[in-house]
């Protein structure tokens, strides 16, 4: 990685960046603005030839205010967001903005640290806040979030996991709400959009919890990986051609629809498969209807074995 100073080559990538993470992009007209004000302190970062990210510092007689930090979403992970504007920073001072070693402020937020934390905010919140839950902490630390800059669209995407992996089949009614959030940011962008995550955040720290469908993706997933090759059943295996009907492709297949129960005791499993239970409810919220139905339908599987 490596950080400098910005150029006027450089102008087309930070429309990029502008683009991808933010609702709100800056003109061009004010991009441009960087290179010609003498109060913005701009700098890059670099992986290889490719501008991942950038700082925007305005220094304004004995203060230094942070105007932008930007970075690609992919390269957020990495904890270079922090990294990006101390190193800034850094090179600012170097460069002889001395103002810039004072307190760096974002609108009435302390930013210096702002992004350094950036993972620990977003995985707190969610781990602690909606998990527990403590909705009102779920609020502001999202909010934290967006006021320190981050892309709606960003903090929607991880909403949308959760809805699955944290509330799931408890209220499946969290989805299609976490996804509809999403477009309605994309749709307004910020500063309307912040009043729809409010909205999600608050449905979520509140809905009942259960993580048996990401328990159960995980198992299957550790299965699959372990036993990568396991060969289909041939009673669920399309016999499309004369050939495959002659191995008995297809053979035994039992049609649901045509029972009275429009249930079968067919196996679908691969044979060193047999028995695996991935699924595995909670009494949480709408999962102990589908629990319940599920007690139904191996009770009903057990009394008619080998039928």
């Amino acid at each position: 990685m490596n950080i400098r100073e910005l150029c006027r080559e450089d102008l087309p990538a930070l429309r990029i960046l502008e683009d991808r993470c933010f609702s709100d992009a800056w003109s061009d007209a004010l991009l441009e603005d960087l290179l010609s004000s003498e109060y913005d302190r701009c700098r890059v970062l670099e992986d290889g030839e490719k501008i991942i990210g950038y700082v925007n510092v305005r220094v304004l007689g004995d203060e230094a205010e942070l105007m932008r930090i930007c970075i690609l979403p992919e390269y957020r992970g990495q904890g270079l967001s922090g990294g990006l504007l101390e190193r800034g920073m850094e090179d600012m001072i170097r460069c002889g903005a001395k103002a810039a070693t004072l307190e760096v402020r974002a609108g009435n937020l302390p930013a210096v640290r702002l992004y350094e934390a950036h993972g620990f905010v977003l995985e707190g919140y969610r781990k602690n806040y909606y998990r527990d839950p403590k909705e009102d902490a779920a609020i502001y630390w999202m909010l934290r979030m967006l006021e320190g800059g981050e892309n709606p669209l960003y903090i929607a995407r991880r909403l949308i996991r959760f809805a699955s992996e944290d509330v799931g089949m408890a209220d499946s009614n969290a989805l299609p709400l976490a996804i509809a959030t999403y477009q309605a940011c994309h749709f307004l962008g910020m500063p309307e959009c912040d009043v729809h995550l409010t909205h999600l955040v608050t449905y979520l720290s509140l809905a009942p919890k259960s993580n048996a469908a990401y328990v159960a993706c995980e198992e299957a997933k550790r299965d699959i990986r372990e036993k990568p090759a396991e060969p289909v059943p041939l009673q669920i295996r399309n016999a499309v051609t004369k050939l495959m009907k002659d191995l008995d492709y297809g053979k035994d297949y039992q049609y649901a629809h045509n029972t009275e129960e429009k249930l079968t005791n067919m196996t679908c499993l691969p044979e060193s498969l047999q028995g695996r239970e991935y699924y595995r409810p909670t009494d949480q919220g709408a999962e102990a209807a589908a629990g319940a139905r599920l007690s139904e339908i191996k009770a009903w599987k057990a009394e008619h074995a080998g039928r």
